[in-house]
């Protein structure tokens, strides 16, 4: 099946900017910023301690790997910062990969909390397989954050954070309403994200 077309395309009515809303709000470089915040101070000794550590995991999984992306976008390189150019998508995700692996190692080394180190092993397993399946196919990236993010919410704190669940299929509409994926590019990667939260998060924890 054909990638989809660019959100820019896109005719700019209400559900179409109801849709831009969540795929900025509910983007993968948020939800890896924020993620590490809520494990860490969940999982750490004090709430200080935590966001110590939530701040050292969100530079390396986040931070900078959504500034190369900018930086990139800025020179030409990208087509935009959600990279909606399947072509383009491997080298800036590579990149991100190695900061995240980068970022993981100085957990570990320093003693993180057993959670987060869960959870960043679980991203960059996660980001592996992205970046595998998009050198050929474009899984959506948002999809598989949102949906990993919802699991990893769920084991932390029980099931009443299930109520993600309505967040993640907002995130993959989203992406279907702006026509930056197709039905089963969603689905794909809401499965593979969802997985790998649960089975190495759900293990390591």
């Amino acid at each position: 099946m054909l990638d989809a077309t660019p959100a820019d395309r896109t005719p700019a009515d209400p559900l179409t900017r109801v849709a831009r809303l969540l795929t900025e709000a509910l983007a993968p470089a948020v939800l890896a910023a924020t993620l590490p915040f809520v494990i860490a101070v969940h999982a750490a000794p004090t709430v200080v301690e935590g966001l110590r550590w939530g701040l050292l995991a969100s530079t390396f999984c986040a931070l900078i790997p959504y500034g190369m992306i900018l930086i990139a976008v800025w020179r030409g390189r990208l087509s935009d910062r959600h990279i909606g150019v399947r072509e383009q998508r491997t080298k800036p995700l590579s990149l991100g990969l190695v900061s995240v692996l980068i970022g993981l190692l100085l957990l570990i080394v320093l003693g993180a909390p057993r959670e987060l180190v869960a959870l960043i092993v679980a991203s960059f397993v996660g980001g592996v397989i992205a970046t595998a399946v998009n050198h050929f196919w474009k899984l959506s990236v948002h999809a598989s954050v949102a949906s990993g993010s919802g699991v990893v919410l769920v084991l932390a704190f029980g099931p009443l954070l299930l109520a993600s669940a309505v967040l993640v299929a907002a995130v993959g509409w989203s992406r279907v309403r702006l026509r930056d994926h197709t039905t089963w590019q969603v689905i794909a990667g809401t499965t593979i994200g969802a997985v790998i939260a649960g089975v190495v998060f759900g293990i390591l924890r």
